[in-house]
């Protein structure tokens, strides 16, 4: 099921590393990774896999550096602010081998924000591994940070996505993933071989299947991605007209 038009066009790849025990115990559900993943499709990269790992400095390295060597770009998200358990630039750097460095420019924009109100646990939020960049945050001054391939986030759903949006246009990627979906009240398991037909007819696109059940009964939304909108239109049509010749209605959108 390729996502590309053809074997030579790139397709660009990222993977996502949550950092928080307060994610892996519950306490806190992660709200960051549906957005970063469809802001990664608006510049052309598919998000290919996800982890989630505790406040250790270990897991942290040891999950960023596999996820750099398997994909273009690597997003990780909490685990840089001002508090002890704030240990991801440490990891990170440890990692890559590189020193932990006070960035000046993180520093002034510190400064500047907090005022009097500065602190050395306030500036912990300047270290950044050495050589690296810095992300604009436009809620609180503490900057994100580049380095090459990798982004370091805060973890803060609202912080994230404005360090996001100071992102848009510079990675480089392909083409955006499009998507459509027919809905149709039918089990899973009627439509199995159907959907494994419509799939192998068209594999340059690819086909989910997603159940529900609402007011007793069963139902299914078929979601439809694919890079060109002829391709994408003909997968829609060819599923509607599948569905509809084994006796099924279905409908354009989800149900």
């Amino acid at each position: 099921m390729a996502d590309e038009p053809s074997a030579s066009e790139r397709v660009w790849t990222a993977a996502v590393v949550v950092i928080g025990d307060e994610i892996l115990s519950g306490r806190t559900q992660d709200q960051n990774l549906a957005f970063i993943a469809r802001w990664l499709n608006l510049q052309g990269i598919r998000l290919r896999e996800a982890r989630v790992v505790p406040d250790d400095v270990a897991a942290i390295g040891g999950a960023v550096t596999e996820c750099l060597a398997a994909y273009d770009y690597v997003f990780t998200t909490g685990g840089i602010g001002p508090t002890h358990d704030d240990v991801t630039v440490e990891a990170i750097a440890a990692a890559l081998k590189l020193p932990v460095v006070r960035h000046p420019e993180a520093e002034a924009m510190l400064r500047r924000h907090y005022g009097e109100r500065i602190t050395e646990a306030r500036l912990r939020m300047a270290r950044v591994p050495e050589g690296a960049q810095l992300i604009p945050n436009p809620e609180t001054g503490a900057p994100g940070i580049r380095l090459g391939r990798l982004f370091i986030l805060a973890g803060v759903p609202k912080i994230t996505q404005g360090m996001l949006r100071g992102l848009e246009g510079q990675l480089e990627g392909g083409r955006p993933l499009l998507s459509a979906a027919v809905g149709a009240w039918t089990a899973e398991s009627r439509v199995a071989d159907l959907l494994a037909r419509t799939q192998a007819d068209h594999p340059e696109v690819q086909i989910g299947s997603y159940p529900f059940w609402r007011d007793g009964r069963t139902g299914a939304n078929f979601v439809i991605r694919a890079v060109e909108p002829a391709r994408l239109r003909a997968a829609v049509d060819a599923l509607k007209h599948a569905l509809a010749a084994d006796g099924i209605e279905a409908v354009e959108g989800e149900l």
